[in-house]
């Protein structure tokens, strides 16, 4: 199938884009955002930049959405009203904002437009009226057992920490202040000034590219994972990948994702606490359950799994407009 769809989260659209179909990308903003633009002279094989003029001449047999505004510029540009005369499907990656548990997704009751939610939680909480639901958990290519653990120190991995403070469970960290902590991510810079002198143990180690990124994850001995209300983050899952354990808060989907001997999975900061000490005091511990980590997130959030959910989910859309 021919499949259009932005860029939004970079690690989603690589998962994505692993699977059989070809998927279209509208060429960047004028800011040189969007497109293929992420990937500089190497896309994937199946990825094509695509004008409006040739998706009007050959429209996509479904259009994956995942911001609102698409859907208009969608209807602007190809002429075709999403959901009506398009096949489409809405891929919503956030918890309700506000007001929860009654949110109503601005989609709710919208008959053309199914939507699916990236974690069984996410479902739960959105009131999406009588629109057709679907979860498709995550897809994490992975990364390779590269766990050594050999730096007694915490890897936290959240793109800008400051600002989304509460939400990502930023301010937490200064209950972490007998730990050293290196503080990865987009403005992660700005975390070691905005914790002191509650925290003066922070450092920031880097916004790195994904391989970097990585490797310098699998030399801290335990990845922390603090967000209180996000969807569960596809950091967590590679650092589960590479073979971390995981001390963990255990709010949204965290509960199904991370079983407690993978490390520590709880809403007791004391007990993370406790627990955060023992793993860094013992390497041969810290090592065996975070190759029980890594067995788990294989085996929830493989590719092939996703890809297979997806490839359903595409062919039940385009069926409908057949």
């Amino acid at each position: 199938m021919r499949i259009l769809m932005w860029d939004v989260h970079g690690g989603y659209t690589d998962s994505l884009v692993a699977g059989t179909h070809d998927y279209l990308f509208l060429p960047p903003d004028s800011s040189g955002r969007g497109g293929l633009a992420r990937y500089g002279d190497s896309p994937p094989s199946n990825a094509y930049q695509v004008t409006a003029e040739e998706l009007r001449d050959r429209p996509p047999d479904v259009v994956l959405l995942q911001r609102l505004e698409e859907i208009d510029l969608c209807s602007e540009l190809l002429r075709l009203r999403p959901g009506h005369e398009l096949a489409a499907i809405f891929l919503e990656h956030n918890t309700p904002k506000a007001d929860v548990p009654s949110t109503r997704h601005p989609l709710a009751d919208e008959p053309g437009m199914p939507l699916v939610h990236v974690t069984h939680f996410n479902e739960l909480f959105w009131d999406c009226g009588h629109t057709r639901t679907r979860v498709i958990e995550h897809g994490v290519a992975d990364p390779g057992l590269r766990y050594t653990g050999r730096l007694a120190r915490l890897a936290f991995v959240v793109n800008e920490p400051v600002r989304r403070w509460r939400v990502t469970g930023t301010d937490l960290l200064a209950r972490f202040a007998d730990f050293d902590v290196d503080a990865f991510g987009i403005d992660a810079d700005l975390l070691p000034d905005a914790l002191r002198p509650a925290h003066q143990r922070v450092n920031f180690a880097g916004n790195l590219s994904p391989n970097m990124l990585h490797d310098a994850m699998a030399e801290r001995r335990v990845y922390l994972h603090l967000n209180r209300w996000t969807s569960l983050g596809l950091s967590l899952i590679q650092a589960m990948m590479l073979g971390m354990p995981v001390v963990v808060l255990d709010t949204t989907e965290a509960s199904r994702a991370v079983p407690p001997v993978a490390g520590a999975r709880s809403t007791d900061i004391s007990e993370l606490i406790d627990a955060t000490r023992a793993l860094l005091a013992d390497p041969d511990e810290a090592l065996h359950r975070g190759l029980i980590s890594r067995r788990a997130a294989l085996d929830r959030y493989g590719v092939p799994r996703f890809l297979h959910d997806w490839d359903l989910a595409f062919k039940e859309a385009a069926a409908e407009h057949a």
